[in-house]
């Protein structure tokens, strides 16, 4: 009877130090009626040995793991070179993401398109164009035309206008597509390429008013140019950016509205008013 007492505190002492020993716990391994482990046999490697009962064929099994099974699958990635790349090029392009011509060849400038088209969407920002990323994009765009996939035009979708744009004169500023429509009594007059804040200084979201006008305006705070500059939050103003116009979406502003058609926010700084609306919106 002792004997079993000790052998029986022994096998308890071993199980919770097997447990306890490893970096990550283990699930305890149940055992048979007659005290054998019903975990798989496996040899000095890990494999599981030819005696395995659940492996009859001595060969391990080749069922995937969950994650990996759900893992979306990679279409194209940097280094690729097929006429889906240029059609990727041609419908990020539609909504903004890049601005180069479509060449047909996955490299850093698509990456940085891609990373930055995931990140907006909350998607993993590896750079590839997996399933998920496709079909997405996919949602969000049109099939290229011949004279997009050669570059000779892009073909932005127009921004649903929210109903907060549709009275009075506003500044109708959309994330989701980039660009900034001035609306009069809820129709569009012009629409331009905008870009924002960067995740540290992030353009402020909701309903605003202009207060101030400033053609010629410099930052008291970064010393770098704003001409046109219309301000409507605090700092935040929409203006013309020269950094905009000649890097793209490859920068950001310190919390503005860039425009990068100098021609365009000219246009619009003669015809906007102080008090009149601004939404900027997802």
């Amino acid at each position: 009877m002792l004997r079993k007492i000790v052998i029986r505190r022994t096998l308890a002492a071993a199980a919770v130090l097997a447990v306890t020993a490893g970096c990550t716990a283990q699930a305890a391994t149940p055992a048979d009626s007659r005290g054998r482990s019903s975990a798989p046999a496996t040899d000095a490697t890990g494999t599981p040995s030819a005696s395995d009962p659940a492996t009859p064929s001595g060969k391990p099994s080749e069922k995937p793991s969950e994650s990996a099974s759900s893992k979306p699958e990679v279409l194209m990635a940097r280094g690729t070179k097929s006429e889906q790349v240029r059609e990727l090029q041609a419908r990020l392009a539609q909504i903004g993401w890049f601005d180069d011509a479509p060449t047909g060849t996955y490299g850093s400038v698509t990456v940085a398109s891609v990373k930055g088209f995931q990140g907006k969407r909350g998607l993993p920002t590896s750079g590839d164009t997996d399933t998920v990323t496709w079909q997405r994009l996919l949602g969000m765009t049109k099939k290229p035309t011949r004279d997009e996939l050669a570059g000779r035009t892009v073909n932005k979708p127009s921004a649903k206008l929210d109903p907060r744009c549709m009275t009075g004169r506003v500044m109708c500023i959309s994330k989701t597509n980039r660009t900034l429509s001035w609306v009069i009594n809820g129709k569009v007059q012009s629409t331009m390429d905008v870009r924002f804040g960067s995740q540290y200084t992030p353009t402020r979201e909701g309903t605003f008013s202009v207060f101030q006008k400033s053609r010629d305006h410099v930052s008291t705070i970064y010393h770098t140019s704003m001409p046109y500059a219309m301000f409507f939050s605090g700092g935040q103003a929409v203006h013309y950016s020269a950094d905009f116009a000649a890097r793209g979406y490859n920068g950001a502003s310190h919390g503005c509205v860039n425009v990068r058609d100098k021609g365009a926010i000219a246009s619009l700084f003669n015809q906007v008013h102080s008090g009149d609306k601004v939404v900027i919106y997802w």
